[in-house]
């Protein structure tokens, strides 16, 4: 299958935690946490079109400022999703600066700021370079299934969980991914074009087989129903991918964990300590290696990428490395208390 989506960390495991996620075949990206991201290439940074913020300890949030400095003067969105109180805080950001000048400039940038609650309501805020930034409310939407985004092709989910404070842990989830059979279709007859794309939409939609779309063949139109078009078409599982980090291995968070990780062929989540260190892990609220590859195995995942390693075992990556994949190998068994 032809993926259309890659993930990458943007630091490496000791330093800031973040999850850059490219759209592959779009001038697109979105981003998971924002804390030191000055690795990414500034046009790399400029494709980010929506960042989900787990919580906002600075090492989390404090890039923000560096990709507000270079969006300004643009015409673009951005969206932001962050946990309870987090208006409030993307608010003050922007008015810890003086925008006198801002009236010079062309273009419009616009931060649109999404407060998710446990509660499953999300409260959004408009904050706009031509009104120097200033909040204006835009209401409170209910989530369902905690769906915080949905568009044409993926969705975007979230699970409330505990690190002290609440933490947002989330999923990306491709809908079907349809493949055309350039082949088959050949051998039917029919051509490669745009209609193609109506397709894959009302694959995607759930549409019955019997659903007619328009094909032009030799200058004219035919109806062909989506079953008559299916065996030039393969029609697959998306791919998911899954971000967690900053969170105890209380039971609560990791049957949440574990529901929201459920199936991902990625999961990128913390691994924060040593195996050995459950007590240490247990007072900071992070997961051990152990622990991070117990809830990959419990999940089922296809394939764990831990991260955001203490400093103090900068000199055990391979150890540490080890030890999650260790975990997440070995045979079921009832996770660690």
């Amino acid at each position: 299958m032809t993926p259309y989506f890659q993930p990458q960390l943007v630091n490496p495991p000791f330093h800031d935690p973040g999850l850059y996620l490219d759209f592959l075949f779009a001038r697109r990206a979105i981003l998971f946490d924002l804390g030191e991201i000055r690795a990414l290439a500034a046009r790399k940074i400029l494709r980010v079109s929506d960042v989900f913020i787990s919580h906002t300890h600075i090492d989390h949030f404090i890039g923000f400022d560096h990709m507000l400095r270079l969006m300004l003067g643009r015409d673009k969105t951005l969206r932001l999703y962050g946990p309870p109180g987090f208006l409030r805080q993307v608010e003050a950001r922007l008015a810890s600066y003086s925008w006198n000048l801002l009236g010079t400039y062309p273009t419009e940038f616009v931060v649109e700021a999404y407060e998710l609650g446990p509660e499953r309501t999300a409260r959004s805020a408009r904050f706009s370079s031509r009104r120097t930034f200033e909040r204006e409310p835009l209401g409170e939407v209910a989530l369902v299934d905690n769906v915080i985004l949905e568009e044409e092709n993926f969705l975007v989910r979230c699970a409330f969980l505990e690190h002290s404070i609440p933490c947002l842990a989330y999923a990306f989830e491709e809908k079907l991914h349809v493949n055309v059979q350039k082949n088959r279709l050949a051998e039917m007859g029919l051509p490669v074009g745009a209609w193609l794309a109506q397709v894959k939409r009302a694959i995607v939609a759930g549409m019955p087989g019997e659903t007619e779309v328009a094909v032009p063949v030799g200058g004219e139109m035919r109806r062909l129903t989506l079953k008559e078009l299916g065996p030039a078409l393969e029609v697959v599982r998306g791919e998911k991918v899954a971000y967690v980090t900053d969170v105890s291995y209380a039971p609560q968070n990791r049957e949440k964990i574990v529901a929201l990780a459920l199936g991902a062929d990625y999961l990128f989540i913390e691994a924060t300590f040593r195996a050995g260190e459950e007590q240490r892990a247990r007072e900071r609220a992070h997961l051990t290696t152990r622990q991070a590859g117990e809830l990959a195995r419990a999940a089922g995942v296809g394939r764990v990428i831990p991260f955001h390693f203490s400093p103090r075992h900068e000199k055990e990556e391979a150890e540490m490395r080890r030890e999650v994949n260790d975990a997440f190998s070995n045979e079921p068994c009832a996770m660690s208390g």
